[in-house]
């Protein structure tokens, strides 16, 4: 369990490593996604056409920046 919580630790602090550089790439595009898709809802056009689609995103988005 100690080796499983170093690795996660090394993943999320370790900038230097490929997987921390991974790691940090897609926590940004993540953010940056759900920014465009809050943009997005607040059009009316957008949003009474792609409710739904909005609505979803935001959960996975709430979902993942909770884990």
């Amino acid at each position: 369990m100690a080796s499983l919580k170093k690795k996660i630790k090394v993943i999320i602090y370790g900038t230097d490593t490929p997987s921390g550089k991974l790691f940090d790439i897609i926590l940004i595009m993540t953010i940056l996604l759900s920014i465009l898709a809050v943009l997005f809802e607040s059009v009316p056009e957008y949003s009474a056409k792609y409710l739904n689609i909005f609505t979803i995103a935001e959960w996975i988005f709430t979902i993942l920046f909770t884990i």
